[in-house]
């Protein structure tokens, strides 16, 4: 029997199959007026063609818990009730096709107020629906990137705040799994990480400060996030720098504490917080990190990172290396990829009634 096709149980959700969908920006939010940061038709039809193929869980993209925080202008966000109210039309058609709705909640951080990436992802200014980016430190993320502004105490426990509105805004609008987006250079990633933070407070230095703001929003997520759902972490698990950088052995460590404030899930990326590094991608680069946590943790993992081919990814779940995969460019190219994998596999996948004849 697949074990990409055998049902995940975490808390009381119960995801239908172990093909997730890793979120991934559209940059096609309304940047001003009454819909800033909400969902719109793409959206809908984006993760609406992915339940219709079979996808398990469905994590929404990175998601700002504050107008501030968008990575670019055209994020999503979940800062008010208008938002609330257009993303309940994505989860209640998800849930209706059997795919468990999760979403991403995220503060960009130094990397934020930038462009769509296909116009070249640039920094922007207020000009151009921008604003001035904060961060642990004022260091810039690259050349290109303006200096951000230091965060003060009392600015660090306002974005925990958000963090925790933000969780009673997903659960109002039909989520039933949150993820914090602690990766991939953004502004949880930037605390973590000596790298990009220089401070000497309380929430710089030791690894014990440097990841108290971690661990602070995700109390207070889990304190507003009901006790039968899953809370995930979206970690990366190096900087990919030789020194001064986050690590895969930070990431065992951290693990341990995660699951100890009540994570359910590590969903195992890498990269992101430093410019100009050199990172060794192939299929599955990224699969021995959520092997490493997957082994010496009790932790739930979800492996990331170029995995495109059915029987890769049973391979990782049948060698134990992860509990779930999550696709993201594949399943841009096939939203029915959960299907085509089950067919290979000679599983069984939700398959919608109007589709009977493709079976």
């Amino acid at each position: 029997m697949s074990a990409l096709f055998q049902p995940f149980r975490l808390r009381d959700v119960t995801v239908p199959n172990r093909v997730w969908m890793a979120p991934m920006c559209q940059y096609s939010a309304a940047p001003e007026g009454p819909d800033t940061g909400a969902p719109n038709d793409w959206h809908f039809a984006h993760y609406a063609a992915r339940a219709a193929g079979g996808t398990g869980l469905i994590l929404v993209e990175a998601t700002a818990v504050s107008a501030e925080g968008r990575i670019s202008p055209y994020d999503l966000g979940i800062w008010n009730d208008t938002q609330v109210e257009a993303f309940r039309r994505i989860t209640r058609f998800l849930v209706s096709q059997g795919t468990v709705p999760g979403i991403q909640l995220a503060h960009g951080g130094r990397k934020a107020s930038t462009d769509q990436p296909w116009k070249g992802g640039a920094p922007v200014g207020p000009e151009t629906y921008g604003w001035q980016p904060v961060a642990p430190s004022p260091v810039a993320f690259d050349e290109r990137h303006p200096v951000p502004d230091e965060l003060t105490v009392a600015q660090i426990h306002e974005v925990v705040g958000q963090f925790a509105d933000a969780a009673r805004r997903a659960l109002a609008a039909g989520f039933e799994v949150a993820e914090i987006h602690g990766a991939h250079g953004y502004l949880i990633n930037e605390f973590l990480s000596p790298h990009s933070n220089h401070r000497t407070d309380a929430y710089g230095g030791s690894y014990e400060n440097r990841t108290r703001f971690a661990l602070e929003v995700v109390d207070a997520v889990r304190d507003v996030w009901p006790d039968d759902k899953p809370l995930f972490f979206r970690i990366s698990a190096t900087d990919w720098l030789e020194d001064g950088g986050w690590t895969a052995d930070d990431t065992v460590r951290f693990a341990a504490d995660l699951q100890a404030h009540g994570i359910d899930l590590l969903d195992v990326s890498t990269g992101g917080n430093a410019s100009g590094v050199r990172i060794p991608t192939g299929p599955g680069y990224q699969v021995p990190f959520a092997a490493r946590v997957k082994a010496e943790t009790s932790l739930s993992v979800a492996a990331v990172g170029l995995i495109t081919e059915a029987e890769q990814a049973e391979k990782i779940l049948a060698n134990d290396e992860a509990d779930a995969v999550l696709l993201g460019r594949e399943l841009l190219r096939n939203p029915s990829w959960a299907r085509h994998a089950a067919r290979e596999l000679g599983a069984d996948v939700h398959v919608p009634d109007q589709y009977h004849r493709s079976v």
